[in-house]
């Protein structure tokens, strides 16, 4: 049986699929490639391990830990050994996709933890030291990053039936494929796609680690006198945050013939709304706003852009106070395209409400996180995340593992060893307590 060091070398045996030698670390969106062949690896190590693997309607995978049939046969009809043995099953999981030129842990980290932490609790089953009374899967989300299609979460957002599935199948990745062809090309039926009852009901808790993307485990208050935090924290909730996509429109023209006077360029107006947003963000306390994607329509070196596209990520933990950023940052757009005799709009892509983590799970977590990692804090998170998504529909909760730089979606993205045990250990004694 494998110890629960196996999530090291579960996260080495992956370290090479899906690296981007231009960008750094990694570059694995849906159904690419090097997402495609994780998926494989998934499949392969949950199969070789007992567990039964399925693939739904809306492309997420299933690896379920069924009950032992003696005790199956022991309830009544009523029981989880009735009609849907799964039926509020305990899941645990993550997403293996990236953002372009992301890092090793964000995602993958969770679904080996969750492998791993399935060795843990089937050698404690196998000593009589654990009696089930619940199913188990770990699941892996599809588009999690939103890094192909533009809407983040997007497996669980159509699960959840919190994306309209018309509008999930028509988004559109760079090279002009839509979401409904690429799935598609998978096996998957677009037309089955969206909101799935019978699955969520066989989500009784859903429990999910990931890397910390931030600081927070490492804060002088819970760091000791190395300098070094908690392996592991809870989660409390989850900033309100989305994405709004600028397009600004000018005149395309010729670079070498266009007087400067006589320019409506749409990527110098484009610019300088970069740097509005940063300015309007940087005046409100606690917010977070972030132009991470321009695009030039040409974008010939020697031409002047007739378009420029641009992404904005907004985020606060007032949603409020989100809603009246993106205005002031879309009015100071506005004022910006006119001066540059040029128009501009703005298009909401998706969005989050603040997320409160379901206060009973997270204190079994806690309980369950501290017997193991004495001090052991509770800590909000600026990123989002499936268990965010789902947390409208069931009980989900979550444990970030340290990340010593608190550095993500980047290649200089880690979590060290040891914390990635610490990690292990931590999921499966909360997965035991809650099965």
């Amino acid at each position: 049986m494998p110890t629960p060091s196996t999530v090291n070398s579960l996260m080495a045996a992956i370290a090479e699929t899906g690296r981007d030698a231009r960008r750094g670390g990694y570059s694995r969106p849906v159904y690419s490639t090097a997402e495609l062949d994780l998926r494989e690896w998934f499949t392969s190590e949950a199969t070789s391990r007992g567990l039964e693997v399925e693939r739904d309607a809306n492309g997420i995978i299933w690896a379920w830990w069924d009950l032992p049939a003696a005790v199956q046969a022991g309830h009544d009809g009523g029981s989880p050994a009735g009609a849907d043995a799964r039926r509020g099953a305990l899941v645990t999981g993550s997403h293996l996709d990236s953002v372009p030129g992301g890092g090793a842990f964000d995602g993958p980290l969770g679904v080996a933890s969750g492998l791993a932490a399935y060795d843990v609790l089937a050698a404690r089953e196998a000593a009589g030291d654990l009696q089930r009374n619940r199913a188990m899967a770990i699941a892996v989300f599809p588009e999690e990053e939103g890094s192909a299609f533009g809407v983040a979460c997007l497996g669980s957002r159509l699960l959840t039936g919190a994306i309209d599935p018309t509008r999930a199948l028509n988004l559109r990745d760079a090279s002009g494929t839509t979401f409904a062809d690429a799935s598609r090309a998978q096996g998957l039926d677009p037309d089955a796609m969206g909101r799935d009852a019978a699955a969520l009901a066989r989500i009784g808790d859903f429990v999910e680690l990931h890397v910390e993307q931030g600081l927070g485990l490492n804060g002088e208050e819970y760091t000791d006198a190395a300098g070094r935090g908690p392996a592991v924290a809870v989660a409390s909730s989850i900033l309100g945050h989305g994405r709004w996509r600028f397009s600004v429109t000018g005149q395309g023209n010729h670079a070498g013939t266009t007087l400067m006077a006589d320019r409506a360029d749409p990527l110098v107006a484009a610019a300088q709304m970069v740097l509005a947003v940063r300015k309007t963000a940087a005046a409100q306390a606690d917010a977070r706003a972030t132009v991470g994607r321009l695009e030039p329509v040409p974008g010939g070196t020697n031409v002047i852009a007739s378009r420029v596209d641009f992404w904005t990520d907004v985020r606060h933990p007032d949603d409020a106070v989100t809603a009246a950023l993106v205005e002031r940052i879309h009015g100071q757009a506005q004022k910006i395209a006119a001066f540059e005799g040029c128009s501009v709009t703005m298009t909401e892509e998706s969005y989050s409400d603040t997320v409160h983590f379901d206060t009973a799970l997270s204190r079994a977590l806690q309980g369950s996180v501290l017997r193991t990692i004495p001090g052991a804090p509770t800590l909000s998170t600026g990123a989002g995340h499936d268990a965010g998504v789902l947390a409208a529909e069931v009980p989900t909760g979550m444990l970030f593992v340290r990340n010593p730089s608190g550095i993500s979606h980047s290649p200089e993205e880690h979590v060290e060893d040891d914390d990635a045990t610490a990690g292990t250990i931590a999921l499966a004694d909360t997965l035991e307590d809650l099965l």
